[in-house]
């Protein structure tokens, strides 16, 4: 990656935009407000506010790098997760193939810090967004890029975007996860006629396949097992079928992060093909994972051996009303906590400096900027205290905070990660 890019980080000013940090360290750079160490509880900085463990984060990034090598499996984390390049930076250092994205603005973003290697999991039809890209491929040789197509029709639009391209533009059948799932080719045959669709181009290059095991329906580990071996098994007929000839490695890639302990399990087996087989893993809400969805469904809850991943997030809120003794506001909503999919779970209360469990209290809903909280009769709450609070879902966390403070167990703030949504 560029060293260049990711240092000007450390140069931007700290001001109105970013919300959460002290108001007396306006206009110092984010490098010099890091150099300070502040601590989170008690030099300044105003709630809400969300905090990144950097014990936690390390502990994470560590984990999936060794299960990657483990498994034999190479690794491109989905980056829309964070959409923060120190956290490519890395994820990169510590082995990993590349990125993958999702849509052109993410691309942009992960080459203006200089990632080489990007896996965009969507199909791309947009002509100024493939037009871009193309210069990018040209402009850079060390610069690898792959997409999925999923239909003819594709096929025939990135062909007349990319007419007079240099470098052909690399793609994967995506293998749609079942009938009723959502994007990619429902069937093997229909996989034949978007791959021979591709040859008969000379801006596109077929190099593999892939597909999301997580959009299985009624997913269980017989159904996301049987769905990668469709997924195998069609690499292997399309490599029989000459539609790799010429490639250095044919791509087989899955891997979201509810059922990488499958990817593992059935990329395994992948039988010898005409080339190597780059065996491409794509799980990204490990980097945080959460309190709520991925705690609940993680492959490391199936094969504990293996390891376990941390929650990394925590918000801070204030509490701003007690108007029952069951009843109680903190200033924290939707503005600033996932909730696509559970609500924010009360962990610790924090008053004079001594941190507690929330006992008896619990998050029933969220406005735009407060937290609705239920409070029991042994839950002790009171306007001032800070609560602390896990987060489900880390691919909605990251968007509502464009600086966060990395931060350590005694609450010293040892840098800030900026994401670009």
């Amino acid at each position: 990656m560029v060293t260049e890019a990711l240092a000007r980080l450390a140069e931007e000013r700290v001001d109105h935009r970013f919300k959460g940090l002290p108001p007396d360290a306006e206009g110092l750079t984010v490098g010099e407000l890091a150099a300070q160490r502040r601590n989170l509880f008690t030099d300044g900085f105003a709630t809400p506010v969300l905090a990144l463990s950097a014990e936690r984060l390390e502990h994470n990034l560590a984990l999936m790098e060794t299960y990657a090598t483990r498994h034999g499996l190479a690794f491109a984390p989905h980056g829309k997760t964070s959409m923060a390049p120190q956290l490519f930076r890395q994820q990169i250092e510590r082995g990993a193939w590349g990125i993958t994205l999702a849509v052109p603005h993410q691309v942009r973003v992960a080459r203006a810090f200089g990632v080489r290697r990007i896996f965009l999991a969507n199909e791309l039809v947009d002509p100024a967004a493939l037009k871009w890209i193309s210069a990018q491929l040209d402009a850079d040789p060390d610069f690898r890029f792959l997409c999925y197509v999923d239909s003819v029709r594709a096929v025939e639009l990135m062909d007349a975007a990319l007419a007079g391209a240099a470098r052909p533009l690399d793609v994967v059948v995506e293998l749609a996860a079942g009938e009723g799932a959502r994007t990619g080719v429902r069937t093997e045959a229909e996989c034949a006629a978007v791959a021979d669709a591709v040859a008969g181009t000379r801006t596109l290059r077929l190099v593999g396949v892939a597909g999301y095991e997580g959009e299985v329906p009624q997913a269980d580990p017989e159904r996301v097992h049987a769905w990668l071996r469709r997924l195998v098994a069609l690499a292997v007929d399309l490599d029989k079928a000459g539609r790799f000839a010429g490639r250095d490695e044919i791509v087989v890639s899955a891997g979201g992060s509810a059922w990488f302990d499958a990817v593992a399990d059935v990329f395994a087996e992948i039988p010898g093909l005409s080339v190597p087989v780059l065996k491409l893993l794509r799980s990204g809400a490990y980097v945080s994972h959460d309190d709520g969805h991925y705690r609940k469904i993680t492959p490391f809850n199936r094969v504990p051996e293996e390891g376990a991943l941390e929650p990394a997030f925590r918000l801070w809120a204030q509490v701003v009303s007690r108007p029952s003794p069951g009843q109680a506001f903190a200033n924290a909503g939707k503005r600033d906590a996932a909730y696509d999919l559970d609500l924010p779970f009360a962990q610790v209360v924090r008053r004079d400096g001594a941190e507690r469990p929330a006992t008896g209290i619990s998050v029933t809903a969220l406005s735009d900027q407060h937290a609705w909280l239920r409070t029991a009769d042994e839950a002790d709450l009171e306007v001032g205290d800070w609560l602390g609070l896990g987060l489900s879902h880390p691919c909605t966390s990251f968007d509502k905070w464009q600086l966060i403070p990395l931060v350590e167990a005694d609450g010293t703030v040892v840098d800030y990660i900026r994401t670009f949504f």
